[in-house]
C-alpha cells in the first residue's frame, strides 16, 4: 500500500508538471495580462529614458503583438540584455519576444532556445566624417585614421572591407566609447566607425567644436535584428512572425491592380486565437512598417536616417514579408 501510495503521488506530480508545460504561451500572456519584451539597447530600436520608458522600433512591434493579442498595444513590458545573466530571460523562457542578432545568439549560446523569426530590422556597420571631409566614399579614407571600439566586430569589418580592397588605415582603437566620441569630435582622428543607429546618435553631439558630420553611404558590413521566441510554442512563434509581416506588408499601397494596406495580406487564423479585426488593430495601434521607422529612425525623429536597407521591396530594400501577388 504504502509503495502504491508512493507511485499515485508521483503520477500526480508528472501530471501536474505535463499540464503546466501544456499551457500555451497565449494562454500565459492572456493570464499576465502583458507580452514580454526584451533586447540589447539600441539607438533607434530600444532605448529606455530616465523614467524607465522604452521606445524604439522594437518596443512598437512588441507593442503590435500586444495589440494582436491583448488588443492593446500598451500591455507591454520591455527588459535589456546589458550583462550575461539578463540573457537568462531568453534562455529560460522568461519573456515572450526576443529581438536579437546572429553574434548574440552564437555569443550565448541560444541557437536552442529560440526559433529565428522575421528580420524587424537591418543594422550595418559603418562610417562617419566631418561634412567638410573630402571622402565620400569609404574607401576615399584609405591611409586616413578611424576611431573604433577595440574588440568590437566593427574592427573586423573595417579590416574586411579594406582587405577587399587592398588598401590600408590607420587604426585608431579604444577601449572606453566616449574617449573615442571626444577624440573625433576634435578630429584627431578622420573618421569614425560604428553601428549606423550609434553613429546617428553620435552626430547629435557635436562636441566643443560644433562638429557637423554626415554618414558615408556605404555599410560596411549589415546585419539583421530578428524577432525570436521560444521553441516550445508554435502557436506563439506564428502570431509574432505574422504580426511582422502584417507590419511590413502593410506598407504597399492600395492600387487598381492590387490590395494594400491591412489588405495587402489578410490573414483569418482563428486556429492561432486571434479575432477577425487583429491586423486592422495593430495597424490603428502603431501603424505599418514605415510608420513606426519614421517615427524613431526616420526623417522624423532625431537620428535622420534613410531607409535604405531597410526599405521595402517594392522601395528596393530588403524588407519582404508574404503579401497577395
Amino acid at each position: 500500500m504504502r509503495l502504491l501510495l508512493v507511485l499515485l503521488t508521483l503520477l500526480g506530480v508528472c501530471g501536474s508538471v505535463s499540464v503546466a508545460r501544456a499551457g500555451s504561451v497565449v494562454e500565459r500572456v492572456k493570464a499576465r495580462g502583458v507580452v514580454r519584451c526584451g533586447s540589447v539597447e539600441r539607438p533607434g530600436l530600444a532605448r529606455a529614458d530616465d523614467h524607465g520608458h522604452w521606445t524604439g522600433l522594437n518596443v512598437d512591434i512588441c507593442r503590435a503583438i500586444a495589440s494582436a493579442v491583448l488588443k492593446s498595444p500598451e500591455r507591454i513590458e520591455y527588459h535589456e540584455y546589458e550583462t550575461p545573466k539578463d540573457f537568462d530571460a531568453v534562455r529560460n523562457h522568461q519573456d515572450d519576444v526576443y529581438f536579437l542578432t546572429g553574434s548574440e545568439i552564437n555569443e550565448q549560446k541560444l541557437a536552442g532556445k529560440v526559433v529565428p523569426g522575421p528580420t524587424v530590422f537591418v543594422e550595418s556597420h559603418a562610417v562617419m566624417v566631418a561634412s567638410t571631409s573630402a571622402a565620400h566614399h569609404v574607401g576615399d579614407l584609405a591611409g586616413d585614421s578611424i576611431c573604433f571600439m577595440i574588440g568590437s566586430s566593427v574592427d573586423r569589418s573595417l579590416e574586411a572591407y579594406f582587405g577587399a580592397l587592398r588598401r590600408n588605415w590607420f587604426r585608431r582603437g579604444f577601449s572606453e566609447d566616449g574617449e573615442m566620441i571626444d577624440t573625433y569630435n576634435v578630429q584627431n582622428c578622420h573618421a569614425i566607425a560604428a553601428e549606423i543607429t550609434t553613429l546617428a546618435t553620435i552626430r547629435l553631439d557635436l562636441g566643443v567644436n560644433r562638429l557637423s558630420s554626415r554618414i558615408l553611404p556605404e555599410s560596411v558590413m549589415s546585419f539583421p535584428v530578428i524577432a525570436a521566441t521560444g521553441t516550445d510554442d508554435g502557436q506563439w512563434s506564428a502570431i509574432v512572425a505574422w504580426t511582422v509581416h502584417t507590419l511590413v506588408s502593410a506598407e504597399r499601397f492600395q492600387t487598381r491592380w492590387y490590395a494594400g494596406g491591412a489588405q495587402a495580406m489578410p490573414l483569418a487564423a482563428p486556429e492561432l486565437g486571434l479575432d477577425k479585426e487583429w491586423q486592422r488593430r495593430i495597424l490603428a495601434g502603431v501603424g505599418n512598417y514605415g510608420d513606426i521607422f519614421e517615427r524613431h529612425l526616420g526623417k522624423g525623429s532625431p537620428l535622420r536616417l534613410d531607409r535604405g536597407l531597410n526599405a521595402n521591396q517594392f522601395g528596393r530594400g530588403l524588407l519582404l514579408s508574404p503579401l497577395l501577388e
